[in-house]
This record gives structure tokens, sequence and C-alpha cells, in this order.
């Protein structure tokens, strides 16, 4: 009696990366960086003044003050998925680089806001600018994402597979909060 095969083709077994690093994990990697950013510049905005004045991201605070803001929150981040000091050696360069790229891009995006409001406070409404804008809206976002994509696939390299999906347990736990 000769053994019967399926003869129906096997899905390939995925790299052990590629699984590691799999749309899913990568968004919540990503959310949660923005997250962590984002409310971290929430405090700090509200620490010093305001919701929408005093933002480490406005760009009226100095590189010093964007720096010291980035160690804070970097140290919550070190916490979290309890970095080593070789870890923490490794990611905190990544991430102030990063910040150091991607500052520049705040600025671009603020001068095209105020293209677009010129344009939109015309006369007649200015609608080949404001097409221009929108297209350079999405030039700059197009060029912080894959810097963000970047520094993802960097500080993910040096965490532990078990870090990782700490962080993303804590990610989810971050987003099941309510909201105040």
């Amino acid at each position: 009696m000769t053994p019967t095969t399926d003869s129906s083709p096997q899905p390939p077994v995925a790299p052990a990366r590629r699984r590691l690093f799999d749309r899913h994990t990568l968004l919540a990697f990503a959310a949660g960086i923005a997250v962590t950013v984002g409310a971290g510049v929430s405090a700090s905005a509200i620490a010093m003044g305001g919701w929408h004045h005093g933002s480490v991201m406005d760009g009226t605070h100095s590189v010093a003050e964007v720096n010291a803001h980035v160690d804070h929150v970097l140290k919550h981040f070190y916490v979290e998925v309890d970095a080593t000091e070789t870890q923490k050696a490794q990611i905190g360069p990544l991430v102030k680089q990063a910040v150091d790229d991607l500052l520049p891009l705040h600025t671009q995006v603020r001068a095209t806001r105020a293209q677009a409001e010129l344009a939109l406070t015309q006369t007649t409404v200015d609608r080949a600018s404001l097409e221009s804008v929108r297209q350079q809206h999405l030039q700059l976002a197009e060029q912080a994402s894959k810097r963000l994509s970047q520094l993802i696939g960097d500080v993910g390299e040096v965490l532990t597979p078990a870090q990782r999906q700490s962080l993303v347990k804590h990610l989810d736990r971050m987003h099941a909060m309510p909201a105040t």
C-alpha cells in the first residue's frame, strides 16, 4: 500500500525575521513610538504653558531643550523594554539622529502651512497654490515616513524578540486606556 500524499501546494514557511517584523508588529511599534512621543510632547506642552503653545515640536525650543525631551522619552522607553546599557548606547544615537533628521521636515511643514493660508486668504482662492502645497505635504510625509520606518527597523534590530513583544504589549495597554 502506498502512502497517500496531499498534492495541494503548501504555503512557504516565512523566514523568522519576516514573521518577527510582520506588518502588525511594525505598525504597532510605529504607532507606539508616535504615541510615546506624542504623549511626551503633550506633557511638555502642558508643563510649558499650554496645549497648543510651548510644544517641543513647535519650533520655539532650543536644540538642547529638544534633546532633553528626547532623553526623557528614551528613559521611559528603556524602562519599558528593560534595555541593557549596551542597547541604550546603540538606541540613543539612532533616535537622536532621527530627531535631527525630522526636525527640518517639521519646519518645512510649517512653511507650507503658511503658503496654504496665503493661498486661501487671497481675494480669489489660489487653487494651483493649494495643489502645490498638498503635493509638498505629501512629499514631506513620505520623507518622514521613510525616516521613521528606518528608525523602527534600526531600533528593532537592537532589541531582543522578547523586548519587542514586551513593547507591543505595553503599546496595546496604552491604546486600551480610556482617553481623558
